[in-house]
């Protein structure tokens, strides 16, 4: 009976003092609310949307060996963190060259698959360096590490050493050193970040390039549409909500897969003007055509973009065979042949010849 009685009494003096005190409480439990639920949604949306970073393959159009093969020199090289990576120099088929293009082969691919893309240039006299990324054909492999569609500072290591290796030997030969990129979707991405940090690449052909946290917002919504249970509050976020959504989910997936993604769009932003082509598929699905006049936009002049009628993701090089060849080639004879083909000083023709 006393301890009923002290039940009550604590009860009443609990209740007087949320009596005296309720605008206070009120305002603590809004507060609480509002600050709650949004963290609660944005971890439920980054838990659902880290999947995209972690197990969406990118579509694949053809496979790695539906072309008949380049074979050229194998050389080893470094990646920037030390990795040993493999490598092949093809020499141009003519005896005057024009210059020097490292190829960057696209995601689940390797070397081998230049020669889909740069047999042309090698018959309008350019030399064509191809190499395979980290856990791609014959390169090293790291421990602890999975190879994504996404560019991030792995594959920022072995093109920075590409690079690197490729500039040594030019000037070992005496030529020049400026260097043309041609890269394939991921390889695009990592052409553009490198050419980026290096002002000595002279121009970039960039096919299927996209940039990882646009196309991951672009992604999110997408999900979010077809996973969201409350259709208003999906159709109702703000473009900040998912630009910050973009932000936890990259630091997010930075941690779990110990590594880092840089932006592409950033890069084109931040970039001193260099010329780029960029190549893109009308029926892309993957990377909406959209998505390709963003990045346009943000890069400066000079530019070019491709848009290819009927062509899905990396597809144009088999759709418009003629018209691809002639529009990369004209590019390079254009941004990088006035600057490579001239013999370096001191060195005769036919020691430019040899090399």
């Amino acid at each position: 009976m006393i301890q009923t009685s002290g039940n009550l009494a604590a009860a009443a003096t609990a209740w007087d003092l949320v009596m005296h005190n309720w605008a206070l409480l009120s305002t603590v439990l809004v507060i609480t609310a509002l600050i709650l639920v949004p963290i609660l949604i944005l971890r439920k949306y980054v838990l659902l949307t880290f999947n995209i970073i972690r197990d969406t393959p990118p579509p694949l159009s053809m496979g790695p060996r539906d072309f008949e093969p380049l074979h050229g020199e194998l050389v080893s090289f470094l990646a920037m963190d030390g990795l040993s990576l493999r490598g092949m120099f093809l020499r141009a088929r003519i005896a005057k060259r024009k210059g020097t293009i490292i190829f960057v082969h696209e995601f689940a691919s390797d070397m081998f698959s230049c020669a889909r893309y740069c047999r042309p240039l090698l018959a309008a006299g350019y030399d064509v360096f191809s190499f395979d990324f980290r856990e791609h054909g014959v390169s090293g492999t790291e421990d602890g590490h999975t190879p994504r569609q996404w560019a991030t500072n792995h594959e920022m290591a072995d093109m920075l050493g590409a690079i690197g290796y490729v500039e040594d030997c030019l000037e070992q030969q005496g030529l020049p050193t400026e260097i043309g990129l041609f890269g394939i979707s991921r390889g695009a991405c990592v052409a553009v970040l490198a050419a980026q940090q290096y002002p000595r690449i002279a121009c970039i052909v960039a096919d299927g390039l996209f940039s990882t946290d646009r196309i991951l917002e672009h992604l999110m919504k997408r999900w979010a549409y077809i996973f969201a249970k409350v259709r208003f509050v999906y159709e109702n976020h703000h473009p900040a909500f998912w630009r910050l959504l973009r932000y936890l989910l990259l630091r997010y997936a930075s941690h779990k897969l110990n590594c880092t993604f840089p932006s592409v769009h950033k890069a084109l932003r931040r970039m001193e003007p260099r010329p780029i082509l960029m190549i893109h598929g009308q029926r892309d699905s993957y990377l909406p055509v959209e998505q390709a006049r963003l990045l346009f936009d943000s890069a400066k002049e000079p530019k070019e973009l491709w848009i290819v009628p009927g062509a899905k993701h990396n597809q144009s090089v088999t759709i418009q065979p003629e018209e691809y060849a002639q529009r990369t080639i004209a590019f390079f004879d254009r941004h990088l042949a006035g600057i490579a083909g001239r013999i370096a000083p001191g060195q005769d023709a036919s020691l430019a010849e040899r090399a």
